[in-house]
């Protein structure tokens, strides 16, 4: 008995095996591209934002610091908010032309929507002041 179903598993695997084929070499490198991406963008960021720190301390220590205005940081959010927007409503059009509504459309309607927001906050900002 045990034999038998040893023998079935053993032919549905077999035919398992025939139905798919098997990974190549390529399919394995597109999919790690992604995660090393996310690594190494991390380290990037986390390496940034280390030596930021540092420099200031030792601006401070110094006694060369010099504070970094509202003025500064909102001209930096509407910088990125216009590239944000003007990258991601061109990805919104293409999503669109080629799939139509899918839920690829989200890698446009994202960066269009942070672009925007960036964009509010500037000038909401500016009406603070």
């Amino acid at each position: 008995m045990e034999e038998q179903t040893t023998q079935e598993l053993l032919k549905k695997l077999i035919e398992l095996q025939s139905t798919h084929p098997q990974t190549s070499a390529a399919e394995v490198i597109i999919s790690v591209v992604p995660l090393l991406g996310v690594i190494l963008g991390a380290t990037l960021l986390f390496f940034f934002f280390l030596w930021n720190y540092r420099l200031k301390k030792e601006l401070i220590r110094a006694g060369q610091y010099q504070y970094q205005s509202l003025k500064t940081v909102r001209i930096f959010t509407l910088l990125i908010g216009i590239i944000s927007l003007s990258v991601g409503i061109p990805m919104s059009a293409l999503f669109i032309a080629m799939e139509g509504a899918s839920y690829s459309l989200l890698g446009g309607l994202i960066p269009s929507f942070v672009g925007l927001g960036l964009i509010i906050f500037y000038s909401v900002s500016r009406k603070r002041d």
